[in-house]
């Protein structure tokens, strides 16, 4: 065997190992853009549940709340003239 022939073997078994590689990654990728749907589409569900704390309390409690923390930082605000 002549050292051209050699090369050309060698050159092609490394093209093979090249494209194997290349398929390997292709198939990583598209499991990785299927699971990147999935999570998305568990995020857009996620969201739809999320309410914020005001929506989820009555008025008559937000005005409970609200009483409560002008209380406390009344409490606060005398404690700290005091010192």
């Amino acid at each position: 065997m002549n050292v051209t022939s050699e090369h050309t073997e060698r050159f092609k078994e490394l093209l093979e190992e090249v494209y194997t590689e290349v398929d390997l990654l292709k198939k990583h990728l598209k499991e990785a853009k299927r699971e990147q749907l999935h999570l998305i589409k568990k995020l857009g569900e996620e969201r739809g549940k999320q309410t914020d704390i005001f929506s989820a309390i009555s008025e008559s409690e937000r005005l409970a709340m609200r009483q409560q923390i002008t209380s406390m930082i009344h409490k606060i605000d005398r404690h700290l003239e005091g010192n």
